[in-house]
């Protein structure tokens, strides 16, 4: 009974253990999120929440990097003459390959989103770019809506966060806490919904 007793006040102990080694892995894979040595793709999906990333997403187009862009969770009353003036990049580019989505208001709703502008094209393979901070939850969402699609991470990192040493910016550690519960959250949902469709 003693043994019992011993072991059931020991599990809330090494639950928050748990949580606590989880949480510093997830904030250390944000800090160091790499760049692949090969970021060509058929297609390129920026998940909007920063101009900085559309900038970004822009300027991988005007590189070459890939044939389209699709910008998904557009305000439905931004335009792409809006966004093309905003990023000052060439008109003629916004006209023959940028795809705005308008209607993903989640990183689920990004998701479905991605799949059937991928689908329509004919996709195998996407560069996605989102903040370092959303990446991991985004191309969790991405790989459930996108299997066998190849997915290539460019995450934005936005210099006032100091991702490098987050540990010493309560701000940083905060919204990184809060990021990493969605991510837990939604890796519970997603395989849940695994389990249901077995």
């Amino acid at each position: 009974m003693r043994r019992a007793l011993a072991a059931a006040a020991a599990l809330p102990a090494l639950a928050l253990t748990a949580v606590l080694v989880g949480f510093v892995w997830f904030a250390d894979h944000v800090a160091t999120g790499y760049l692949p040595a090969d970021d060509h793709a058929d297609g390129i999906v920026v998940l909007t929440g920063g101009r900085d990333r559309v900038q970004l997403a822009v300027e991988l187009l005007e590189q070459g990097r890939a044939r389209r862009l699709l910008i998904s969770g557009v305000h439905p009353a931004t335009t792409a003459h809006d966004i093309q003036r905003a990023t000052e990049a060439n008109p003629g580019l916004f006209a023959c390959c940028v795809d705005l989505g308008h209607q993903a208001e989640t990183t689920t709703g990004n998701a479905l989103e991605a799949d059937i502008w991928a689908r329509a094209n004919g996709f195998e393979s996407l560069i996605v770019v989102t903040s370092a901070y959303h990446m991991p939850r985004a191309l969790l969402e991405l790989e459930s809506s996108l299997p066998g699609v190849r997915l290539v991470p460019r995450p934005v990192k936005r210099p006032e966060l100091e991702l490098d040493t987050w540990y010493r910016r309560p701000g940083t550690v905060k919204l990184l806490l809060a990021e990493y519960v969605k991510y837990m959250l939604a890796r519970v949902r997603l395989g849940l919904e695994l389990v249901g469709r077995a």
